[in-house]
């Protein structure tokens, strides 16, 4: 845990200097020391059979196991032990070697089809890939995928509200001396970075809603699905940099219609991201979904609604800053916390459309029901 405390500043130096070798190869040897204690856990673990999986414990083949998972293990510190030592002659190499490393278990899944084309079918035991594959279908742990995403939006969410207690208190000689002393004309100057942080806090506190929801109605999560929360949870962490910006510049200038752009793009992945995880687990509904949320389910209506909410309005408002030049970041966040309202509206209709669609008379449908029955007979 400590080492991978350290991940974010490395990628900071590749980020700071992409040129020089040190970054990647600090990052790198992080990786390769975190492969080497997860090997030195799997090798201590084995030692003590009545460590391992209950499964596991009364298996005959305790060896073959080991070497599968070490294989499966060791497979990202190798491609950073590679992506090193090219480093040294071509560092955008290095780069490419690491962005493989995210597409990994897909890579290793067509190599295997290319090898069982080439040297026919391989056996390989249930068990094993039940206990520790690396298959993109191989299911991953809900309640840590949930952990992990509600921790990643406390940190937003406080990440915000440390920018406004560091950079939006004044200092009391600028009261005395610019406001005469009136502590309220002193906050009021500070009235768009205010609405900027309830603006941003009500996005990442719906976004996060709408996260809850989906994960609510999931029975079962995918590796292509945890990549997909991954990517919208990378999107979630640009809302500070997003309320940073669009209180930074001047107002009605290019800068900030800009800005508000960017903040858009950022809104608009996060919640498009998350509305791939849910066609993601419509292809197999009868195993990640729960029933009535599955397509032609008395839910589903309303889930897709809420998936659909935020990339609608993240692209509208887009377009609308591509249109009118006097669009400014104020604007930009009461529409956001106008959201929420729209959010509530919008489950209000839908379920009055549902209830009304429930009271409507069957005597349509009975009518044609009867001609199809009587057709039938006839035949």
């Amino acid at each position: 845990m400590m080492l991978i405390t350290l991940l974010p500043y490395t990628f900071s130096l590749m980020a700071a200097f992409p040129q020089h070798e040190l970054g990647i190869l600090l990052f790198c040897s992080c990786v390769m020391v975190i492969g080497l204690v997860q090997t030195l856990m799997v090798l201590y673990a084995f030692s003590r059979p009545h460590l391992l999986h209950p499964q596991l414990q009364h298996s005959s083949d305790l060896l073959q196991y080991r070497h599968h998972i070490l294989r499966v293990i060791l497979r990202v510190p190798i491609m950073c032990l590679l992506a090193s030592l090219a480093a040294s002659v071509c560092f955008q190499l290095s780069y490419v070697l690491l962005a493989v490393v995210i597409f990994l278990p897909y890579v290793s899944r067509c190599l295997q089809w290319l090898r069982s084309r080439l040297l026919g079918p391989l056996e390989q035991s249930p068990e094993e890939l039940l206990l520790y594959s690396f298959l993109p279908q191989e299911p991953v742990s809900k309640e840590r995928l949930e952990t992990f995403s509600d921790g990643v939006y406390a940190i937003v969410a406080t990440l915000l509200i440390l920018d406004i207690c560091e950079d939006n208190v004044p200092e009391p000689s600028l009261v005395s001396q610019r406001f005469n002393g009136s502590l309220v004309s002193a906050l009021s100057s500070y009235g768009p970075e205010y609405l900027a942080y309830f603006g941003s806090f009500a996005t990442v506190g719906l976004l996060w809603f709408v996260h809850h929801s989906l994960f609510l109605h999931v029975t079962k999560v995918t590796r292509p699905m945890g990549l997909l929360n991954t990517l919208s949870l990378a999107f979630v962490g640009g809302l500070p940099l997003a309320y940073q910006l669009t209180h930074q510049f001047p107002r009605h200038s290019q800068n900030e219609l800009e800005a508000v752009q960017i903040s858009c793009i950022i809104i608009f992945f996060a919640g498009l991201f998350q509305l791939c995880i849910w066609v993601v687990a419509l292809y197999d509904q009868h195993e990640c979904l729960r029933a009535h949320v599955r397509y032609g389910g008395r839910g589903h209506l309303l889930m897709l609604a809420k998936l659909w909410l935020y990339p609608c309005v993240a692209l509208g408002t887009f377009l609308l800053t591509c249109v009118l030049s006097q669009f400014s970041a104020p604007i930009f966040h009461l529409m956001e916390l106008a959201v929420p309202l729209a959010f509530l509206l919008l489950h209000l209709l839908l379920r009055l459309l549902l209830a009304l669609r429930r009271l409507q008379p069957p005597s349509s449908s009975f009518e044609g029901g009867s001609t199809l029955s009587y057709t039938a007979v006839q035949t």
